[in-house]
């Protein structure tokens, strides 16, 4: 694997030919996303000067992260970071790689436009701080089961300067606090049978609590439909991001708590992926 070598080119056709060997859809992009970060030069100077000869030890430390790659592990945890609509947050195994698709929850937000946010199963905090970051008006209690999640939403809280607007505890729904303007979650919803069969990127390397709850895939999201249909009082709103071919049993849990205008939104793949509700 021919990847610590001279010039920009050669070094980004050896790397992708060697990612794109264990099965990336997208080996060139994640070999400049990779040598744009062991060279410290711009993706776009890479693309423009394909005959530059790499920086001293650069090339070694390529081939290292190539090879991580070509181990299946997701690029986002090799650089230590993902975008995220306006914001960049830290992530690496302890949480999942925010999803373009959990971008419809904050979209939503947007449209509520609530003074008072509740995010359950934050992960990164990606979703949590992205609401923040474009409501300025807004505070935001991130919840999350995972001790190791919750440690790495407060960093990334904290580097985004928004630990002041943004709480975060570990736990699910939690009891005495609220009423909440908006809930929104990102919840375990693969099923059993379903991780067996996801690539290896996600399967060998993300932390599979954070995508199955059980054997059927929904038990987080009903428990959590169901808490905040015992609670007191409804949120004004509620946002839940589910699995493909979920929409419609999700959005009859959400209607039976009590929410209005239950409707389902879909991604850039056209699958039904966000239910929402409002009261």
């Amino acid at each position: 694997m021919a990847v610590a070598t001279a010039t920009v080119r050669d070094a980004l056709e050896g790397a992708t030919d060697a990612i794109a060997a264990s099965g990336s859809p997208s080996a060139r992009l994640d070999a400049e996303l990779l040598l744009a970060e062991a060279t410290g030069i711009e993706r776009v100077r890479l693309a423009s000067e394909p005959e530059a000869t790499l920086p001293p030890g650069s090339g070694r430390e390529f081939a290292g992260m190539v090879r991580r790659r070509v181990l299946h592990e997701p690029v986002a945890y090799i650089l230590g970071r993902k975008g995220f609509r306006m914001i960049d947050v830290r992530v690496d195994p302890r949480v999942l790689v925010p999803r373009p698709e959990s971008e419809l929850l904050v979209e939503f937000a947007l449209e509520v436009g609530p003074t008072s946010v509740l995010d359950v199963g934050t992960g990164s905090g990606a979703v949590a701080l992205a609401i923040a970051d474009e409501l300025p008006g807004a505070t935001v209690l991130a919840t999350d089961t995972a001790a190791g999640a919750v440690a790495a939403a407060l960093a990334n809280a904290e580097r985004l300067g928004l630990a002041d607007r943004v709480e975060v505890v570990e736990g699910s729904y939690p009891p005495g606090r609220g009423p909440f303007d908006l809930v929104v979650a990102n919840l375990p919803y693969v099923t059993q049978a379903e991780w067996e069969g996801l690539e290896p990127d996600v399967r060998e390397h993300e932390p599979r609590e954070a995508l199955v709850a059980g054997p059927g895939g929904l038990e987080a999201i009903e428990a959590l439909v169901d808490q905040i249909g015992d609670s007191s009082r409804l949120p004004r709103a509620i946002a839940l991001e589910v699995g493909a071919g979920q929409a419609h049993v999700v959005a009859e849990l959400v209607a039976r708590s009590g929410f209005d205008s239950v409707e389902s939104r879909r991604d850039l793949a056209g699958i039904e992926r966000v239910v929402t509700g409002r009261a």
